[in-house]
């Protein structure tokens, strides 16, 4: 139910524009809405006061992401603490199966599969039986970190990814070196798109020279059939909006698309190959994730839009141009404040003033407010807000109301909760 006087964040684009454990079978038709693009939270840790597992309010963040519409979750990822899988706090296995048990729930009378991808770390021994622990559980794809290998060269590093592709299927993970990652040049992406099982690149650098070695890597491969997701929590928007039309290497441009998968990714304009970002695996959509949710369906509308004026204007140069402007308009009053209006939301949950030490506890202290998360606990006790970070995420709720969702939340919290 919408608070009195808030306003749809669809609206405010448009407006303000002119004019138990067991093994379970993997479906295999995943691949078509992962590569139309969908919202994928990554999913929080639920714990105690005691920093034990809470296993009522850890289902109620997996039932509240799936009613508000994501398409799928990713579990055992960053956003879920990579400590999980500590011997001594034994929860890796615990918070897949839960995930795994509401996304099955989730499924029934589905014409889609909710998308299951777990995250894959450490070494190579390790990072493959992580990946059988996936696919016991029935998860899609695993999303491969290689943060454990950081001195490892490429031919090392792309020896493991084809050793946990033989057991599941791979989403690629670039992940900033400010929380743990390490730089993956072109030259290991353009590799790394030949393993035949990759179906998705999460492109999280936090840079823009390094997003595009992803994207032309992809291009050059000839990897139609590899959705490119945005872990840029810093230009989420932007990510969406923006067609990568780029010239290929021309070594290798096969159709590999597989299943019978969607093609709307991918374009061919003149001698250039427009890629786009499909969809969002990302942190920041652990919160406001309804309206999250609405702001990845307008940035699909705004291609479609945009693709339609590109068509129209082969066929009526003229009527293109008259049509142009409110295309434009839309964009530069409407959907570019939103990406302006998110970025600055996200520096607020993720601690960028203090280099994302309050990344996790900003999140959890957006699901507290909410009533979702009892606490702000971290399995590690020192982390936690940092100084002045929760006045940062009171300015960003009261400078953007839109961008919230508290009204659904409250509407349906009980309920999840149950």
């Amino acid at each position: 139910m919408r608070g009195e006087g808030k306003p749809d964040l669809l609206d405010v684009a448009k407006t303000q524009a002119p004019s138990k454990k067991k093994t379970v079978e993997a479906k295999t038709d995943f691949r078509i809405p992962l590569q139309r693009g969908l919202v994928i939270p990554a999913h929080p840790l639920a714990l105690t006061g005691q920093r034990t597992l809470d296993e009522r309010r850890q289902r109620a963040l997996s039932r509240y992401y799936l009613a508000a519409g994501a398409g799928g979750l990713a579990v055992g990822v960053h956003t879920t603490q990579f400590a999980i899988r500590e011997p001594r706090v034994g929860l890796f296995e615990p918070v897949l199966a839960l995930a795994a048990e509401e996304m099955g729930r989730a499924d029934v009378g589905r014409e889609e599969p909710v998308v299951r991808i777990g995250g894959i770390c450490g070494a190579t021994m390790q990072a493959v039986r992580e990946a059988e622990l996936l696919r016991q559980y029935g998860y899609h794809a695993g999303l491969l970190s290689l943060a454990a290998l950081k001195e490892a060269d490429d031919d090392a590093l792309i020896a493991h990814c084809r050793a946990v592709a033989a057991v599941v299927p791979l989403v690629g993970f670039y992940l900033q070196p400010a929380v743990g990652g390490r730089v993956l040049p072109y030259a290991f992406w353009r590799r790394f798109a030949e393993i035949e099982q990759v179906v998705a690149i999460k492109i999280a650098p936090f840079n823009r020279y390094q997003t595009l070695d992803v994207v032309r890597a992809v291009v050059d491969a000839g990897r139609e059939d590899i959705a490119l997701y945005t872990g840029n929590d810093d230009n989420i928007l932007l990510d969406l909006l923006t067609p990568f039309a780029l010239v290929g290497d021309g070594r290798d441009n096969r159709d590999r698309t597989q299943g019978g998968a969607l093609k709307q990714s991918i374009s061919s304009v003149g001698s250039k190959t427009e890629r786009r970002i499909v969809g969002g695996l990302l942190g920041h959509w652990a919160v406001w994730t309804r309206q999250a949710v609405t702001l990845l369906k307008l940035c699909h509308e705004v291609h479609q839009l945009g693709a339609a004026q590109a068509g129209l204007a082969t066929l009526d140069p003229q009527s293109f141009h008259a049509n142009l402007a409110p295309y434009l308009g839309l964009l530069r009053q409407g959907i570019l404040p939103l990406a302006a209006q998110v970025t600055d939301s996200n520096a607020a949950f993720f601690d960028a003033a203090h280099g994302f030490r309050g990344c996790i506890a900003g999140l959890h202290e957006v699901l507290r407010r909410q009533g979702l998360l009892e606490g702000l606990w971290c399995l590690d006790p020192h982390e936690d807000l940092s100084p002045g970070q929760a006045e940062e995420i009171d300015r960003v709720y009261a400078a953007y109301p839109h961008l919230n969702d508290d009204d659904f939340v409250a509407e349906h919290r009980d309920e999840w909760l149950r």
